[in-house]
């Protein structure tokens, strides 16, 4: 180059113009301290003897001069030349080496430079899945990746979406983490107005160290950089962890296997005995043969309720989600519960030749999904309550509360912390409901697809046996599964999935006692325990109403409606006690008639 005939140092330069232009070439980060390492050293009159003494010059460092090193020593094996060696001073006269008197000072101990940390990606976050998917191609490439292409082989590396935020409000996806990339010098793009992406060489050395991490090399010839199988993280679902990390295959297309179907209904499936009163005759358990599914016979499937939405412009990101995991959800609008899994027959008419109704036998799992701030508001107007009373009644043994800590306003989520402890806790205590909490929606997914392959395993070797609709009715059949779980605890019995839509439809399983509680609950500050307690004084609503009324008219009458309920149960401690200006509260609904 003519910019270097007048140089002192001419191969020197020679390099540092080559990288020079090189990182201009990859819209680099470094570019600006190449070209001032450049400038410096076309500007120096002073020949170098060894690369390591250029740390004196402007925009010279030791990873820089190591770089030279290394050319240089290279250059030289390949023209057959002596390699310099480093020197042991590395004084320079005329650049800043010596006193203002001429006479060198005695060299100082260099200081202990701070060694730099490699860069290392966070196992499974963007930048691990975005190196993992570059690492995808040759090292000698020279097109690159699009956007949509890289995402599209690094998305299952990375538990965060690159297309859709975690938040509803949130603008932030995993493909922001791209510009950590970028300005760490791991990738370089290229192009407008459609940008490619490559590693550099720093970014596939962090390739061949996550790839030695995750799969150590065992003794061989070297192979070329192999991406790590992605790891699912696993969930804890009940006592069901003890399955080992697996995959489900990828389904081959986002269709979903089968589409909502709005307009059945199961209300008439079951039978509704008579119940006119608060306190019914003691039942009499039917005795059935149950029908017996063989293992092979069913597959189990996920049912997703069509309400759950990401937001109102994103509906089918859940759905779509998990069929990216492989687990193609059944759409339909449930009874109850948000998911649920069910064994479906491979002989759609199995069940009905032998007097059941559907093709679907409800498994003894049932999830219940709710954001931070649907919690909140669930919990003010009493639908909490309402919704865990329900699904005690369900008959399914394992229930799962899922609760998403989206980001909140601080404000509303410090004033609202203790109620959302206090209801947690009880909902784990009291209940004996299974509490996951998750930070996103995308975290819901995984634990549902993890919860889904554990299912697989559990379920379908072994036989199914399912109870008779005929022999169900929507007052016998808690009472049959307690008996028959007290007789057979370790046996497992089933109803088929329209008995179940039936049963936990909100009128046909109401007895008049339940529906008495369920309107007492109504009133602000009457939970469960307290309702049952007023609901064994008065059965019915119409006795309540007749007691009121017997309390009498004006003031007297008045004061003793507002103390009826607490001096009924002023023996009583914990829960289940009412105090006066709750007993109050309640005259002022039911007593002022």
């Amino acid at each position: 180059m003519p910019a270097e005939e007048h140089c002192a140092n001419p191969l020197l330069l020679g390099w540092v113009q080559e990288w020079v232009e090189q990182a201009r070439e990859r819209n680099s980060k470094g570019f600006t301290t190449y070209r001032k390492a450049h400038a410096a050293l076309k500007a120096c009159p002073v020949t170098f003897q060894h690369p390591s003494q250029l740390q004196q010059l402007k925009g010279f460092g030791p990873k820089l001069c190591d770089r030279l090193t290394e050319k240089l020593t290279q250059h030289c094996r390949e023209n057959g030349l002596p390699v310099p060696k480093r020197p042991r001073r590395s004084i320079i006269p005329g650049l800043a080496n010596e006193d203002e008197d001429g006479q060198d000072n005695e060299e100082r101990p260099p200081k202990r430079q701070r060694k730099a940390k490699p860069y290392v990606p966070t196992l499974r976050s963007g930048p691990y899945a975005l190196i993992l998917g570059l690492a995808t191609l040759d090292e000698d490439n020279r097109n690159g990746m699009t956007k949509p292409q890289l995402i599209e082989v690094a998305q299952p590396h990375c538990d965060a979406s690159f297309t859709a935020p975690p938040d509803p409000r949130s603008f932030y996806t995993a493909w922001n983490s791209m510009k950590t990339l970028l300005d760490k010098d791991i990738v370089y793009e290229r192009g407008r107005p459609t940008r490619r992406y490559h590693l550099t060489d720093e970014g596939w050395e962090v390739a061949r160290r996550i790839q030695q991490t995750t799969n150590p090399p065992r003794p061989g010839p070297a192979q070329p950089v192999q991406l790590a199988q992605p790891a699912e993280p696993v969930p804890q679902p009940l006592d069901l962890d003890d399955a080992g990390p697996q995959r489900l295959d990828r389904s081959p297309s986002l269709e979903l296997h089968d589409r909502p179907n709005k307009g059945l209904n199961y209300s008439d499936v079951v039978a509704t005995a008579d119940s006119s009163s608060g306190d019914p005759k003691p039942l009499e358990l039917p005795k059935f043969r149950p029908i017996r599914l063989a293992p092979g016979s069913f597959e189990v499937q996920l049912v997703l309720d069509v309400r759950e939405v990401r937001a109102k412009t994103d509906r089918d990101y859940m759905q779509n989600e998990l069929a990216k995991k492989g687990v193609s959800p059944i759409m339909r609008a449930l009874e109850l519960g948000d998911v649920l899994w069910v064994a479906k027959c491979k002989d759609p008419n199995f069940l009905t030749r032998l007097g059941a109704e559907g093709d679907e036998v409800v498994l003894d799992y049932i999830v219940e999904r709710k954001r931070l701030d649907d919690l909140i508001s669930s919990i003010k107007d009493g639908r909490f309550h309402e919704q865990k009373f329900r699904l005690r009644r369900s008959g399914i043994k394992n229930i799962v509360y899922i609760v998403e800590e989206i980001s909140m306003d601080s404000e509303t989520l410090d004033r609202r912390a203790a109620m959302v402890k206090s209801a947690i806790a009880s909902t784990q205590v009291v209940n004996g409901f299974f509490v996951k909490k998750t930070q996103k929606m995308d975290d819901t997914i995984r634990y549902l697809t993890r919860m889904t392959m554990l299912l697989k395993k559990q379920y379908e070797d072994k036989p199914l046996l399912v109870i008779p609709t005929e022999v169900l009715t929507a007052q016998n059949y808690l009472p049959l599964l307690a008996d028959l779980r007290k007789k057979e605890p370790i046996t497992d019995h089933h109803i088929t999935y329209p008995a179940f839509a039936s049963l936990a439809s909100k009128s046909d399983m109401m007895t008049l006692g339940a529906l008495h509680m369920k309107m007492l609950m109504c009133i602000k500050g009457v939970s469960g325990p307290k309702a049952t307690e007023i609901q064994k004084r008065w059965k019915t609503p119409y006795e309540l109403v007749k007691a009121y009324e017997n309390c009498g008219d004006g003031e007297e009458g008045r004061k003793r409606k507002g103390e009826m309920v607490s001096e009924q149960m002023r023996d009583l401690v914990g829960v289940g006690k009412i105090h006066k200006p709750l007993s109050q509260k309640i005259a002022e609904v039911w007593g002022d008639t």
